[in-house]
């Protein structure tokens, strides 16, 4: 017997507990069939400032993650999703490497979707992209280990706007506004494509947007996980409204 409604995939999804754009943004491109299933990475709402802050708010999300883990797949998924980036990113491509082994470890041998994963195998869809944009919501020790992660994929950061956001709440109260002027500011001609990194900027609708205006791809990173998430997994349907990614890849 199959699961009455994510009878084609039913994937588990780990977010930290502040996080209330993810969830929204993984449900709208869920196929027919396809179920998410969410267990939260408890963390406090602490204000950043500081790198030393954002330094905590890493501490803190590891130290309940893999219990996040443990509590979602109790519900039997057949992939997990790490509805989370910035933990993804760190110490660079290695680290990437190291982390998804260890939560594969911890999900039974399931397959693992993570956003660093996600944002290179999107990239490389594209042609020899070399030169790119980012976008975060992080302080600038976040943003670092952006960048050495992206420069040991071969990727050239040509421009980065980090955010700063004042907590980890606060990230999904950024605006359309506010993105749409960071997409400007990090755009030039030398920009091949744009990256979005930070799971609770809300972006995903609006990358598509701005990849029909600016003629290049601009890659949202729920966007690239969910699409990672269901090419990996065998489902191969078109889902439209968040760019080119998902609707012809």
């Amino acid at each position: 017997m199959t699961d009455s409604l994510g009878f084609r995939k039913k994937f588990g999804v780990i977010a930290p507990s502040t996080n209330t754009s993810v969830q929204p943004e993984f449900g709208w491109m869920a196929p027919h069939g396809v179920t998410n299933h969410f267990a939260r990475i408890m963390i406090p709402d602490d204000p950043v400032h500081t790198d030393e802050d954002f330094d905590q708010l890493m501490k803190n999300i590891r130290h309940t993650m893999m219990e996040s883990i443990d509590s979602v797949m109790t519900c039997g998924p057949d992939a997990l999703v790490m509805g989370m980036s910035s933990e993804t990113f760190w110490d660079g491509l290695e680290g990437s490497i190291l982390l998804r082994q260890r939560v594969e470890e911890r999900a039974k041998g399931i397959p693992v979707t993570m956003g660093s994963d996600a944002c290179q195998a999107a990239l490389k869809l594209y042609g020899d992209i070399k030169r790119i944009a980012v976008i975060t919501p992080y302080m600038p020790i976040g943003d670092n280990m952006v960048r050495r992660f992206f420069n040991d994929c071969g990727f050239e950061i040509v421009n980065l706007i980090g955010l700063k956001c004042a907590s980890p709440m606060l990230i999904a109260h950024e605006s359309e506004k506010t993105l749409r002027d960071a997409i400007n500011e990090v755009n030039d001609n030398s920009v091949e494509a744009i990256v979005q990194v930070g799971t609770n900027l809300a972006m995903a609708k609006l990358a598509g947007i701005a990849e029909f205006w600016l003629d290049k791809p601009v890659l949202a990173i729920n966007t690239c996980t969910y699409w990672h998430a269901l090419r990996t997994n065998g489902i191969h349907d078109k889902v439209y409204g968040f760019g080119s990614l998902l609707s012809e890849h």
